[in-house]
């Protein structure tokens, strides 16, 4: 098994099984109008592991089917506090015109799929960014659900690409303007730092963009930054923290859930080597996971649904 392979284009499979572990699937389609209807529904798969100490449910959507902390929120419903939720959305390498969910023999769209992993041994959970904001802060003027119209009362366009001096390609080809958002999220202002949130979309005629989960209406915002040693570095905290959960115990797989944005900011080169990071970190443990438009991490608080962010569960 090539350990320390970083695959474009290909499929990455984890095993899980064994003396120990107990697993159940669910899934849900056509969700885009339901979100937190259809987190409801596959969340109610944890109850198949309910006898196992140790549980998470692991979520696997549809990177461009609206606002996903919905689905957290109907997960959370009925998984509860006590069981962490991991995961991440699918991508389709910044086409944005949509992603594919496995379940069973069933290629899906549209849908969300939850595995509930129960097991003997602990389970850890690593979630970390390695952004900082810089610049002005700005007040969300207008907003409705995941689209912001206006920005310190300005068009929230021509603010976001005459702020952050944008490519004049930006400013009328949706393509280049999609490239570009990936590495220039914004950061929204929280007790616990700052939420990021990726740029996805924009309507020029509205002079609106939007992202991929909420953005209310006077919340106070950033321009937020990186750089490649920041994003590696927040790999190894990542890593140290999702082994930290195992209580000592050896780590027998490392799962990831990286953002294409991070890997934006590494290039391929840098990519490489925050696989060869993992990897060590693992000890030998397998380790596999894949570049999405989210992270799901939801271990404490109200909140789970990341951008820019990597996501690591250590299983023992």
């Amino acid at each position: 098994m090539a350990m320390a392979q970083l695959i474009d284009g290909g499929v990455v499979v984890l095993a899980l099984g064994g003396p120990g572990f107990a697993v159940a699937t669910a899934a849900a389609t056509g969700i885009s109008p339901r979100l937190r209807q259809a987190g409801a529904e596959v969340a109610t798969c944890v109850n198949a592991v309910a006898a196992k100490p140790h549980r998470v449910l692991l979520l696997l959507t549809d990177g461009l089917a609206g606002d996903h902390q919905e689905i957290l929120r109907g997960a959370y419903s009925v998984a509860g506090a006590a069981i962490p939720l991991v995961g991440g959305s699918a991508a389709d390498d910044m086409r944005m015109t949509g992603t594919h969910q496995f379940h069973g023999g069933d290629v899906l769209d549209n849908a969300v799929v939850a595995t509930a992993l129960g097991s003997d041994a602990p389970m850890g959970i690593g979630v970390r960014h390695s952004w900082r904001p810089f610049g002005e802060p700005m007040l969300v003027t207008g907003s409705s659900g995941s689209w912001i119209h206006s920005l310190d009362d300005e068009p929230a366009l021509d603010v976001y690409l005459l702020r952050l001096e944008a490519p004049a390609e930006c400013f009328r080809d949706e393509a280049a303007f999609t490239h570009f958002a990936m590495t220039h999220p914004l950061g929204l202002s929280r007790r616990s730092g700052e939420r990021l949130r990726c740029v996805f979309k924009v309507d020029f005629e509205s002079r609106s963009i939007s992202c991929n989960a909420q953005v209310p209406s006077g919340a106070v915002t950033w321009f937020m930054e990186c750089s490649p040693a920041s994003v590696l570095e927040s790999t190894d905290q990542v890593c140290a923290e999702a082994l930290r959960g195992l209580d000592s115990n050896p780590a027998i797989g490392l799962l990831a859930f990286d953002c294409a944005g991070r890997r934006a900011v590494l290039g391929v080169d840098g990519a490489a080597a925050e696989v060869d990071r993992m990897v060590e970190h693992a000890g030998g443990a397998p380790v596999a996971g894949f570049y999405g438009y989210g992270e799901i991490a939801r271990v404490r608080g109200g909140n789970g649904f990341h951008n820019q962010t990597l996501v690591a569960l250590a299983l023992s």
